[in-house]
């Protein structure tokens, strides 16, 4: 029976950088199923999150030597480049005409629709539970922002307040959710 590795997050980057298969293959098996469920979260459609979770690790493997832990946690990096790819199969034109030529439900004998088969929840990963200890507009905010892919300014319009306003509270969660996860 092989003995599982552990790493700490600075040995698993080091070998990362050194392109160590061993150490990739550590970093899909601990990490792939919380940004699955992020990019289920966003696009709603089990198909296309297993093609852009393939996407997101080979651009982590492509961009591992761009990742500087003085900015922030491993994971946060790699959330980053799993949220971005997820905003952008969102708003690609593919994405918008594939959506425009679904079948009616019903019309066809389908099992389910895209994203019917398996709604995962984020509290999976515990997350939900950490984000309800921030103030109601804060959680409102990162929500529409982090899992729904929206940009500042689609925010302000959406919810009718200052461009300014949406960015000091969105940032003012992130500090405040960096403390909750100390």
């Amino acid at each position: 029976m092989p003995t599982t590795k552990t790493y700490t997050e600075q040995q698993l980057v080091s070998l990362l950088k050194t392109r160590d298969n061993q150490a990739f293959g550590y970093l899909y098996d601990h990490y792939s199923g919380a940004l699955y469920t992020i990019i289920v979260q966003i696009l709603s459609d089990v198909e296309l999150a297993n093609d852009v979770l393939q996407e997101v690790f080979i651009n982590i493997w492509r961009k591992i030597d761009s990742y500087d832990h003085n900015k922030g946690r491993l994971f946060t990096w790699m959330l980053n480049i799993a949220r971005n790819a997820s905003i952008d199969t969102l708003r690609s034109k593919t994405y918008q005409n594939d959506r425009k030529n679904q079948p009616m439900p019903g019309m066809v004998d389908e099992p389910m629709m895209p994203g019917q088969a398996s709604h995962l929840n984020i509290d999976n990963i515990g997350f939900r539970k950490v984000l309800s200890q921030l103030k109601d507009d804060q959680r409102i905010l990162i929500d529409l922002a982090y899992f729904k892919g929206y940009t500042h300014e689609e925010i302000a319009t959406i919810q009718q307040i200052p461009l300014g306003t949406v960015k000091t509270r969105i940032r003012n969660a992130l500090i405040q959710l960096r403390e909750f996860l100390k």
